[in-house]
């Protein structure tokens, strides 16, 4: 399998977020520090590689009539596994993600990559895909954190440089809204269109060698 290729595709061409357009509920929740966005980003990205290689395994074995019901099981056993792992070892991470690591079980993007990938190639293979894809649902997340956090609350890295993180604009002048529900969205567009002209851009060059 082509690494390079695989990467690329991860981080534009079919990025998770901003191409799939899958697993917009937690982006759009947890995306107001960088800490929550790495720790989401991270959780996610260990679940893809693990359950895309338990079910490429099993993929001859699984009865095609049960294959959803049999990803779900694979897919919960591991995030029970992350669940409990940052509840022992990063209980601020584990409280502020809440509701949304339990929910990684339903995912769009752990079910859409088991279905689309994982169950019709080697281990190998979907061990890459999930790592690549997981790569590029982080990098989504930790772009928007970064913007979010900055306009927002003027801050960054809250949470990972400590816990107030570096106020690089005065408190008074951040835009508040920026944090809220909408400014997920408006932060949220402006990246799907950065990327879809980068893309679109990238393609031109491509074709015209």
């Amino acid at each position: 399998m082509n690494f390079k290729k695989s990467l690329r595709e991860g981080l534009l061409t079919n990025n998770p977020v901003l191409s799939q357009l899958l697993g917009m509920c937690s982006t759009m929740a947890i995306t107001t520090t960088l800490f929550n966005g790495l720790g989401m980003g991270l959780s996610v990205t260990l679940i893809l590689i693990c359950s895309n290689v338990v079910i490429s395994l099993l993929r001859k074995i699984i009865p095609g009539k049960i294959r959803i019901a049999a990803y779900i099981v694979i897919i919960a056993g591991f995030v029970t596994m992350v669940d409990l792992l940052l509840k022992a070892y990063l209980p601020a991470l584990s409280d502020s993600l809440g509701v949304f690591i339990p929910l990684i079980v339903v995912n769009c993007i752990i079910l859409g990559r088991a279905e689309a990938f994982a169950s019709r190639n080697s281990v190998m293979a979907s061990a890459v895909d999930g790592l690549t894809q997981g790569i590029g649902y982080t990098a989504a997340l930790v772009v928007m954190c970064i913007v979010r956090e900055l306009l927002g609350s003027g801050t960054f890295g809250k949470g990972v440089f400590g816990a107030d993180g570096i106020r690089l604009i005065d408190a008074q002048y951040p835009a508040l809204m920026v944090i809220l529900p909408v400014g997920g969205f408006l932060t949220l567009g402006c990246l799907i269109a950065g990327s879809q002209w980068l893309n679109a851009r990238m393609k031109e060059k491509e074709e015209k060698k």
